[in-house]
């Protein structure tokens, strides 16, 4: 079987809506608390023009709720830096000259620099889409010299308050995340053992791999809750060697885990090593992405000022929202943001009237867009994007209001040239590495199994759990690897079937590793309560 160099692009999939997030409410609330007060403190000083600069530090809110909190307060810290360090080199370069073609390279460059940096370090969602729809918009507004270390003061005391917001929750419920981790393994789980609809054994040992490292966060230290967990854990793996036996066991100790109940009891046996953590992303692996988004974002900007739009940085952080893994996903992608978007125009014609009758009014329904964002976003992008459109254009009306239908018609304007550009620019820096990527991947899987397989002819040595963990993850990122590479184009044939022998015999070889672990434990436990009976008076 070989890939072919062109695949059709799917059209109706990209716009399916999905489940809701079980935690949409957090990211939502948490935004909202965080850009409300600062707006709202503003609005009472008469200089809610000022708005731009504490929105940057406040949308910081949106990151990070998946993590433990000791983990959470370390990266939130990088993302305010982070934020407020892309925001200064807009503000500076806006600052040294009012050349649009200079601004809107200098936009490119940056957004570049930003994706490879959210993929290198796997911050998550929203990625570097808030960044770049920060620093874009900032390159564009009249600066001073004089003036920027008290826009970097808002930005970073907005960000400080986002921080706060962001770990407030831990007080109430400090395992939270741990415990949502777990949760979502243990559904994972028994949805394979059970045989369940769009069951996939590689997706069970992702969310443990999730989940492991939810509890071995760096940051994160043992107390008996986390023990509990891991315990837990250790029950699911071994459930994907009995299929159907545990699954509605590990559905019920899922529900247990919400709120701040105990964790149900397992039998702790011994202290659990950690998953290995994920591969670093080498920067030549990020290299394409890089280029695609520099050159997109360059492109889009370009022709915005072509064709004489007041705003280009619009078209250029429509492009730096496009780029995913591969051409297919970048194509889904564009579609999802020119439909969403174009609804989100419409979503903003309603608002118009009522913003302008009150600028409380107006801080209001920016609020609102940011709670429906957040609601809606991880149904689908699209939808999401209804909300994220018109809170854009809202925030431009802080500094004064606009002519309603002129900023509907940019907007219009800017989104289908930076999604035409941008997708051009997918396909012309194509990805001849992604092949390459999959025999390397493939190489570390058969390895991985030749040494799981080696200890297994050996009575449970210590290091059999290390080894089935490692030649989990190496599946893992075998099957990313390979998806992300049947979506791109003009690249030599994959080898699909290798790829698909590999995963069969790495799942047989986790499943007899499971069952040899499981044997021995239970060959333990016996000789232990033997020795409790001999020494029994």
């Amino acid at each position: 079987m070989s890939s072919l160099p062109l695949r059709p692009l799917p059209l109706a999939q990209p716009l399916r809506l999905g489940r809701p997030s079980a935690i949409w409410f957090k990211a939502a609330l948490s935004v909202v608390a965080s850009t409300l007060l600062p707006n709202l403190v503003l609005l009472a000083l008469g200089r809610l023009d000022l708005a731009l600069y504490t929105m940057a530090g406040a949308l910081c809110a949106l990151y990070a709720h998946d993590r433990p909190y000791a983990a959470r307060a370390r990266v939130l810290a990088l993302v305010v830096l982070g934020m407020t360090a892309g925001l200064a080199a807009a503000l500076v370069s806006a600052s040294l000259t009012s050349d649009p073609v200079v601004l809107v390279t200098v936009g490119a460059l940056l957004a570049a620099v930003q994706k490879t940096v959210c993929e290198a370090t796997r911050i998550g969602p929203p990625g570097n889409v808030v960044v770049a729809f920060v620093m874009s918009a900032a390159l564009f507004v009249p600066q001073t010299p004089g003036r920027l270390p008290g826009h970097l003061a808002l930005a970073l005391g907005a960000g400080a308050w986002a921080w706060l917001i962001g770990m407030a929750p831990g007080l109430l419920r400090p395992h939270g995340p741990e415990r949502r981790a777990v949760a979502t393994a243990l559904r994972a789980v028994a949805a394979q053992a059970g045989g369940g609809a769009g069951a996939s054994p590689t997706a069970a040992y992702a969310a443990l791999h999730g989940a492991w490292s939810a509890l071995h966060a760096p940051g994160v230290r043992p107390d008996p809750t986390r023990r509990a967990l891991a315990a837990l854990l250790t029950e699911a793996e071994t459930a994907l060697t009995t299929p159907g036996a545990h699954a509605a066991v590990l559905r019920a100790h899922a529900d247990a885990l919400r709120g701040n109940g105990p964790v149900p009891g397992v039998v702790v046996t011994a202290a659990e090593p950690p998953y290995p953590r994920p591969h670093r992303i080498p920067l030549t692996h990020l290299a394409p992405l890089a280029a695609r988004t520099a050159l997109g974002c360059a492109l889009a900007g370009y022709a915005a000022l072509a064709l004489g739009v007041g705003r280009p940085y619009w078209a250029l952080v429509t492009a730096a929202a496009l780029y995913q893994a591969n051409v297919t996903r970048t194509w889904s992608r564009a579609l999802q943001r020119v439909l969403g978007n174009l609804l989100g125009v419409l979503l903003f014609a309603a608002l118009a009237p009522l913003t302008h009758l009150h600028p409380v009014v107006l801080v209001l329904c920016c609020a609102a867009c940011n709670l429906g964002a957040e609601a809606l976003i991880a149904r689908n992008y699209w939808l999401g994007s209804v909300c994220v459109t018109p809170m854009a254009l809202l925030i431009t009306e802080f500094a004064h209001l606009q002519d309603p239908g002129r900023l509907m018609t940019q907007r219009v304007l800017d989104t289908l040239v930076g999604a035409l550009t941008g997708f051009a620019a997918a396909v012309l820096v194509t990805n001849r590495r992604a092949g390459r990527h999959v025999e390397h991947a493939l190489t570390a899987a058969e390895e991985a199994r030749a040494h799981a397989d080696g200890l297994l002819a050996q009575p449970l040595p210590t290091a059999l759990v290390p080894a089935r963990r490692a030649l989990a993850v190496a599946l893992i990122d075998l099957r990313a690897t390979a998806d992300t590479a049947l979506g791109e184009w003009w690249q030599r044939p994959l080898p699909e079937e290798r790829v698909l022998r590999a995963e069969q015999a790495g799942h047989r070889t986790l499943a007899e590793t499971a069952r040899h672990v499981r044997a021995a434990h239970a060959h333990a436990q016996a000789q232990n309560s033997g020795t409790t009976e001999a020494v029994r008076p």
